[in-house]
């Protein structure tokens, strides 16, 4: 697989959901069917080991096997892959990113160590030991809200000074905050901007690239249209926007702000409401799965919402 750039790392790119059992194991037969169901919907790319794919609780052969499986089955279908090879401990961080290299991914992605904040200097040493292990692999930066350290886009520009193979960050956008995007537009260069799935529409059209989307975690398919439809109709795909932004708020959002479920449960919630895969209901120990008792409650009232994910 060709290595990305800045350029070409734009569009809709689909996370890879651990299909798990009731006590939480992996089962790789079904995140294989799961991997062609995603190819099938020609997303921009497929990513692994983010947020949603739980890096955070693999071991280190789950970590391979995940990461050979998505490797082997995009690169025969010619669609482009990224790594996550984050984990909080930037040994750890370094051993996975030795280890499936030569998968040659098109970009890796990668968290700054969570224990205790590092300094802009500490940032430096860290990536710039990641990119001389990577080899000529890209590196793609995390840096979601909860990170210990929540870098500016000075910040971004910064670090690209000095790591010249950062090709892209995955951030938050304030909510579609006009300030923070008149600073992409005007600040940010070199780098691919990464905001939330639901803000594709309004965050590509203010100065953003592109999503590693958890809408397509509800319908890839749909997902991938969507962007699609930004480039060809952009008023058609600023007023789906605002429904998906209805859909979230009125019966994904409250399962995190009054049940304070994770991010990542939502996200798979998300794929067990679109029905598109069968990656069951359980997140791995200890975080809590939304019971899949609502499921058919938000299935019927998302489909009125935004009937476009739910054919």
């Amino acid at each position: 697989m060709h290595p990305l750039t800045h350029t070409t790392l734009v569009g809709n790119w689909a996370t890879l959901l651990l299909a798990t059992n009731k006590s939480g194991e992996i089962d790789y037969k079904r995140m294989g069917d799961e991997i062609d169901i995603l190819i099938a919907s020609s997303p921009c790319g497929i990513y692994s080991n983010g947020t949603a794919g739980e890096f955070y609780t693999q071991n280190e052969d789950e970590f391979i096997k995940t990461s050979e499986l998505l490797a082997e089955k995009c690169s025969a279908a010619s669609i482009p892959f990224q790594i996550g090879v984050s984990h909080m401990s930037p040994q750890i961080s370094l051993n996975r990113l030795q280890a499936v290299k030569y998968l040659t991914p098109g970009a890796v992605q990668v968290i700054l160590p969570d224990w205790f904040p590092v300094t802009m200097e500490e940032a430096i040493i860290f990536l710039q030991r990641m990119e001389e292990v990577a080899d000529g692999i890209p590196i793609v930066l995390y840096n979601p809200p909860h990170a210990k350290k929540i870098l500016s886009p000075h910040d971004w520009m910064y670090l690209k000074k000095h790591i010249p193979s950062l090709i892209g960050v995955k951030v938050f956008d304030g909510n579609r905050n006009p300030e923070w995007y008149k600073q992409i537009r005007e600040k940010v260069q070199g780098l691919s901007v990464f905001i939330p799935g639901h803000n594709l529409a309004s965050g590509i059209l203010s100065g953003a690239h592109g999503a590693y989307s958890n809408i397509a975690c509800l319908n890839p398919f749909a997902a991938q249209k969507w962007y699609e439809q930004i480039i060809t109709n952009k008023d058609m795909a600023l007023e789906l926007e605002e429904r998906i932004h209805l859909f979230m708020d009125k019966l994904i959002t409250p399962f995190i702000v009054k049940e304070h479920f994770s991010n990542h449960a939502c996200d798979r919630f998300m794929a067990l409401v679109g029905k598109w895969a069968d990656i069951g209901n359980h997140l791995r120990w200890p975080y809590r799965s939304i019971p899949e008792e609502y499921v058919i409650n938000v299935r019927e009232k998302g489909c009125h919402i935004i009937p476009e994910f739910f054919k």
